[in-house]
């Protein structure tokens, strides 16, 4: 909140001012309200409102459950085509489960984001078709579904042309949960169709007090860009922004393969725990190579996590910030990746069997293996 009784509200999207959170809508940085409170004649324009107006720049704001859902019933009323940006490295953190129901018949073209972040290795149209596969699973019937790079620019152009098949003359709102590199993507589009900067426009939600920023397509109607959802259950959320950044990979994983004999326990810096409970196993870690992967027993791993935590099992550097991990077990049929959201995966063998430590409110779960 402001450090006045006034309520102060952005000139652009009309959030009420606020200092405390930068990924929340209406942050602006004090010594800006401190200039705006000594001279009230100057605009008070929240940090979104003044990178979209001033560098036709947009940036993530985030919203929590209730907003996202308001948001949503919004979007129902209104005719227009939804692009669902999920992000590939991350799909369980990121997919919105039940969006078809919230949208109700809109359809919905599915963008997989990062596709710069997986190896060579995995197969495009095989990972398409996962895709396709976890979305009915989530019921979300998709017409399409694309792979893209907003930071390399791959398949920008082709996402485009998708769009435009699909949306029949109608708007197309972009919806997302956080950290999925959404408006890295609208960003991209926006610099790739250069005569659109000057148009970009904010404008209300009906019905709510969220904004929505709006790009002109060449019939007259918008490509939206929507406030992104926070997903309390992605490992970013208990992370600080110096955690964050050694956790999130920039550059292609690099696959890390250990042969495994039984008791034998690996940690993911000081992020996540891994006991390996067969005689022999081989395992590949796909998490972002700067993190250390540190082998020992399991016998002495409960020590070890105490010892070490925030020294040589670090991340996280902020150790008294940091969620107790909590136990799950699972045992695979087939080869699996154990996912942990917002940190990566484990690849393991068929009829194998794992203990998983991670952090209290963070998600884990089995799929089948996509590489």
């Amino acid at each position: 909140m402001t450090e006045t009784n006034e309520v102060l509200n952005c000139i652009g999207c009309g959030a009420e001012i606020q200092t405390t959170d930068k990924d929340a809508p209406g942050y602006v940085q004090q010594s800006t309200l401190n200039k705006y409170l000594e001279d009230d004649s100057k605009e008070l324009l929240c940090k979104r409102c003044f990178r979209l107006r001033n560098y036709n720049e947009i940036t993530d704001v985030n919203i929590d459950d209730d907003d996202f859902l308001k948001l949503l019933d919004s979007i129902s009323e209104q005719d227009g085509l939804i692009v669902n940006v999920i992000d590939i490295f991350d799909y369980e953190g990121s997919v919105i489960p039940g969006l078809q129901r919230f949208v109700g018949d809109k359809k919905i073209l599915v963008v997989g984001n990062k596709v710069d972040l997986l190896p060579h290795s995995v197969n495009q149209n095989k990972l398409l078709n996962w895709v396709q596969q976890k979305s009915k699973e989530n019921g979300i019937k998709s017409v399409d579904q694309i792979m893209v790079s907003a930071e390399k620019g791959t398949n920008i152009d082709e996402l485009m042309e998708k769009i435009e098949k699909y949306r029949d003359g109608q708007d197309v709102f972009v919806v997302g949960t956080t950290n999925t590199g959404k408006s890295t993507l609208i960003n991209r589009i926006i610099s790739q169709n250069s005569d659109i900067k000057d148009l970009i426009t904010t404008s209300r939600f009906p019905g709510t007090t969220l904004d929505r920023i709006d790009i002109p397509l060449d019939d007259g109607h918008s490509l939206v860009d929507t406030p992104g959802i926070i997903h309390k259950y992605q490992l970013a959320h208990y992370l600080n922004e110096k955690e964050l950044k050694a956790v999130t990979p920039k550059k292609q994983l690099r696959p890390s393969t250990f042969q495994l004999r039984d008791g034998q326990t690996i940690f993911v810096a000081g992020l996540a725990r891994f006991d390996f409970l067969d005689e022999k196993s081989n395992v590949v870690f796909y998490v972002n190579q700067g993190l250390v992967l540190h082998r020992t027993k399991t016998e002495n791993a409960d020590d070890f996590y105490k010892k070490h935590l925030g020294e040589i099992l670090s991340p996280p550097y902020e150790v008294s910030e940091f969620p107790e991990l909590k136990k799950e077990e699972f045992t695979s049929h087939a080869k699996s990746d154990i996912v942990i959201y917002g940190l990566g995966w484990v690849t393991i063998p068929a009829n194998c069997q794992v203990r998983v430590y991670v952090p209290e409110g963070v998600s884990v779960s089995m799929r089948d293996a996509i590489i």
